[in-house]
């Protein structure tokens, strides 16, 4: 039987909230242009801006990704 963890994942601080809306901001034209400048990011959308931060953010991008993906 494949039992999977059952441990939670720790919340978002409201400092990485601010730090992942900061950088969709920032990298809006080059990572995130299909999305409405206007959105909110919430949590669970976190795992997705790091990727698409690390695909075409560049190094800046890059380094932001791991700052906010620790």
């Amino acid at each position: 039987m494949n039992e999977q963890s059952t441990v939670a994942k720790p919340s978002a601080t409201p400092e990485t909230l601010a730090l992942v809306q900061e950088a969709f901001e920032r990298f809006h034209a080059r990572c995130f242009w299909f999305m409405r400048r206007e959105a909110r990011i919430t949590e669970q959308e976190i795992p997705y801006i790091c990727e698409r931060l690390r695909a075409d953010g560049g190094r800046p991008g890059f380094r932001l990704a791991a700052k906010i993906c620790q």
